[in-house]
């Protein structure tokens, strides 16, 4: 019997051990990121789901050698920021603005017989501010403490107190920040109808919302790495 069949396990120890298992969670509609601290019994029992069937499909995922490039928490934490950086933050970054431009589009030519389009951008628009900050506050103040402490850590020297309060002060601003852009975004998918195309949208309209599920889904990865594996263990400094 694997440690899954423990009703204690929660959703973002589950997905930090074994990034594939997010598949079944967004299957579900179970939030892994935001919502991981969240036990697995819970999430299920909300939703009405069978809890001994999904811990079924999670173990046949984990039956599976991982590969090393997914195993993210073996990673170091200067590592994953990196990674964090050149791969999410890049994304925001070229993909937010277009978006945005998108959601706009579509909300003044669709926006009479689809007034939820104009909501879902003024939504985006905020998104877009809020990120700006956000992500210059973990390039600028949190890695970069994150990084300094590892280095310490490694010579065996003492932790600068400075760096540790900067990483605690950080952590708390950016958790809260997280659940804001997660319900920002849950509230755009439940406005778009799960991203359902209506019957009268043009190719613009499918392309925004095939860009705001995209940007969902990067969300999503983004966010569990940072609350579920970075954050965590930086937490610990």
């Amino acid at each position: 019997m694997t440690t899954y069949k423990s009703p204690q396990k929660k959703i973002g120890d589950i997905v930090a051990e074994d990034y594939r298992t997010a598949g079944i969670f967004e299957k579900y509609g179970i939030d892994f990121c935001c919502g991981g601290q969240e036990l697995l019994i819970t999430a299920c029992l909300a939703k009405g789901l069978d809890f001994e069937a999904i811990q079924l499909e999670i173990e046949a995922v984990k039956s599976v050698p991982i590969e090393q490039n997914q195993n993210y928490t073996a990673w170091e934490l200067s590592f994953l920021a990196d990674y964090i950086v050149n791969t999410h933050h890049a994304y925001l970054n070229k993909e937010m603005k277009p978006i945005a431009s998108y959601a706009h589009k579509i909300a003044d030519v669709h926006g009479s017989n689809h007034p939820e389009v104009i909501k879902i951008a003024t939504i985006f628009d905020k998104i877009v501010s809020d990120m700006a900050g956000h992500l210059r506050e973990e390039e600028e103040v949190l890695f970069p403490a994150i990084k300094r402490v590892e280095i310490v850590r490694k010579k065996g020297s003492t932790l600068l107190s400075e760096d540790c309060e900067k990483i605690k002060v950080s952590l708390e601003k950016l958790h809260r920040e997280h659940e804001d852009v997660g319900d920002a975004i849950h509230e755009i998918r439940n406005l778009a109808n799960d991203y359902a195309i209506p019957g009268d949208a043009c190719n613009t309209f499918a392309v925004t919302y095939e860009k705001l599920k995209e940007f969902e889904d990067d969300l999503h990865h983004h966010v569990h790495l940072e609350n579920n594996i970075l954050f965590l263990k930086a937490a610990g400094f």
